[in-house]
């Protein structure tokens, strides 16, 4: 295998690779132990009518630069091609501020295409590519030096047998004409702001019974100081408190050290130091919160009066268009889509872009009473009113 590890290598692979009309890309990294993924492998392919190439680039190389690399993600003439490229995309708009552009995910393209729901890279490996993984390396410490030959294997094959996914889904979205369903939802991978943690609203992930005003102030404040100390610190929200700890907080608002103390919930480390003092002043902030600067809990899905009955035949509808169209339900409306559309919104992503063509003016005209629906053979049908 073709293990990279100067930027000189590197540079010599991305320039035959920016000759290429596309390139595979898949990257190993971890976690568990902060708050910003670590890189500890990327892996390329390309293919043309010479051959094929694949190399693992190890970015934690001594004096390696990635900078080769993030030319070639922003040259406009190379598609780069992943497999559910979110977690990868955050790494390098993080690390480097740069999106691969234009960008292709297998993954959303397979969606599109009637694989099914959120489809795994194995699932397509064996469909398309008739072919076995092994994913005994999938959850190895990638960090670690050397790596051992089961996970080169498993890496390198996350990016060759990606070139024939690639080219079989390309294939299928150019005389499906629909190229433009996942170009909409390649813009959304593409946009920065979908990957940026803003601590002003954290709080809005955290989830709670209790819509007092005063409540989710504190809550607020407490999310905003754990999401600002993990991330200063670089590790995870839950090595400051987890969610249940911060909930428990917000009820009981401790004043003190010792009453800190008392919590079920709050791991040793948090009840001393900088983060109980974090705690301590968080608390404080949201109760002197003025009562205008509150935050405004959600109330209108608790308000919505969902008619029943107009859900479950949106359901069905939904359910037949996606049959007939092929492509996977969640990818066009999701069940509170659903419910909000039978308790009369229509701000919802179901009415927008190509979902509004496949679902959408159907769904208007099933809840304005202009269509029913009927059982044509093995098939629902829409049928005027």
């Amino acid at each position: 295998m073709n293990k990279i590890t100067t930027t000189q290598e590197l540079a010599v692979f991305c320039a035959e690779a920016s000759k290429r009309a596309y390139v595979t890309v898949d990257t190993e990294f971890l976690r568990e132990r902060t708050y910003y993924s670590k890189l500890c492998l990327v892996q390329l392919a390309y293919q043309d009518d010479a051959g094929a190439d694949a190399v693992l680039v190890d970015p934690l190389a001594e004096g390696l630069s990635l900078d080769p690399l993030y030319a070639l993600f922003r040259n406009t003439d190379v598609v780069k091609v992943f497999h559910a490229a979110r977690q990868d995309l955050e790494i390098f708009c993080v690390e480097a501020g740069v999106i691969p552009e234009p960008l292709f995910d297998t993954q959303v393209a397979a969606m599109v295409c009637g694989f099914g729901e959120q489809v795994g890279y194995e699932t397509l490996v064996r469909k398309i590519a008739k072919a076995d993984l092994d994913k005994s390396s999938r959850f190895t410490d990638w960090t670690r030096r050397p790596l051992t030959d089961a996970q080169l294997t498993y890496a390198i094959a996350d990016v060759t047998y990606l070139r024939d996914i690639y080219e079989y889904l390309a294939d299928r979205l150019e005389k499906s004409g629909r190229k433009k369903w996942v170009a909409e939802e390649m813009a959304v991978l593409k946009d920065p702001a979908t990957y940026a943690a803003n601590p002003d609203e954290a709080w809005q992930r955290v989830k709670t019974r209790t819509q007092s005003g005063r409540f989710l102030a504190i809550v607020r404040e407490l999310a905003r100081f754990r999401e600002i100390y993990a991330r200063d610190n670089n590790i995870p929200r839950s090595r400051v408190f987890k969610d249940d700890a911060l909930v428990e907080l917000a009820s009981t608002k401790p004043q003190n050290e010792q009453d800190l103390g008392r919590s079920r919930l709050l791991l040793r480390e948090a009840r001393r130091g900088d983060i109980a003092q974090g705690i301590l002043a968080s608390i404080k902030a949201g109760l002197e919160t003025p009562t205008t600067d509150l935050p405004k809990p959600d109330k209108s899905r608790v308000a919505m009066q969902v008619n029943p009955a107009l859900a479950d035949m949106l359901r069905v509808l939904l359910k037949a268009k996606t049959d007939n169209e092929g492509v996977a339900q969640k990818l066009v409306a999701s069940s509170a889509d659903l419910d909000a559309l039978a308790a009369g919104e229509r701000d919802v992503p179901a009415m927008t872009g190509w979902r509004r063509e496949v679902f959408g003016n159907d769904a208007l005209q099933l809840c304005d009473g202009k269509v029913g629906l009927a059982v044509k053979g093995q098939r629902v049908v829409t049928v005027p009113l």
